[in-house]
């Protein structure tokens, strides 16, 4: 006797039956594909005629797709509304909403109540948690916002953090318009920006800035000539003899 199907299988099946559908209701619409590889759509995702999605690409929830728009390959959305001609790369987002324009990617994630203003671009490495970024910021790459307001027009030099959490109490940053942040700046939070700032790399900003200020605030070099030479003799010696032995 042959046995019953199982109850993983007629999930499976059912789950093919219907993804096959959807793919075909889209496909009709005319959203744009060069292959099915890895793609999951779910029934209520809704995508505008003349997008395109890359293999490797998991469509869930309410998520809304403008025209226009690039999507993966090997990105995920949940409930993430996009407007027209967004670039999305490799790439997560969640509870999330993209303006027209924008270039997200890659290994970006954008978590819950993050909105992404028209044209802004967000490298690689970088993540969004409820936060706003204005009109035309960059944040190229290697950082993390939390909890933020960020005007238009900023940019974000490589490794920035917004200090949030305290271990008790997630606190707001604020980031005028025109503002640059250089590398390796922490904003610690409760802080404010006003337009125009910039920060000197290597700065943890800890107090309120007027517009259009210098936020420096790092220890100041010393150099001590000749420290480092009874240093490294030993190890460059060591590292002759392991070069000579080949």
């Amino acid at each position: 006797m042959q046995n019953e199907p199982s109850t993983a299988r007629q999930r499976f099946l059912a789950c093919q039956a219907q993804y096959q559908a959807t793919f075909e209701r889209h496909l009709d619409n005319g959203v744009e594909f060069i292959s099915k590889d890895g793609i999951c759509i779910d029934p209520e995702v809704c995508i505008a005629p003349g997008a395109l999605i890359l293999p490797g690409t998991i469509l869930k929830g309410k998520t809304v797709i403008g025209t226009g728009c690039v999507i993966g390959p090997n990105s995920y959305l949940e409930n993430a509304v996009f407007g027209e001609n967004v670039t999305f790369n490799a790439s997560q987002g969640r509870d999330c909403t993209v303006e027209d324009g924008a270039e997200i990617g890659p290994y970006v994630q954008l978590r819950p109540q993050s909105h992404i203003g028209p044209r802004v671009h967000i490298g690689d490495f970088v993540e969004i948690k409820n936060s706003t970024i204005g009109e035309g910021t960059a944040v190229a790459h290697l950082t993390y916002i939390g909890d933020a307001d960020v005007g238009r027009f900023c940019n974000f030099g490589c490794g920035v953090v917004v200090v949030n959490y305290d271990g008790e109490v997630k606190s707001r940053t604020v980031v005028g318009d025109y503002c640059f942040i250089g590398c390796n700046t922490n904003l610690v939070a409760p802080v404010r920006l006003a337009e125009g700032c910039y920060t000197a790399a290597g700065s943890t900003i800890t107090k309120d800035m007027p517009a259009g200020s210098l936020g420096i605030a790092r220890a100041r070099q010393v150099t001590k000539e000749g420290w480092a030479d009874m240093k490294l003799a030993a190890y460059r010696e060591k590292k002759e003899k392991q070069s000579q032995k080949g």
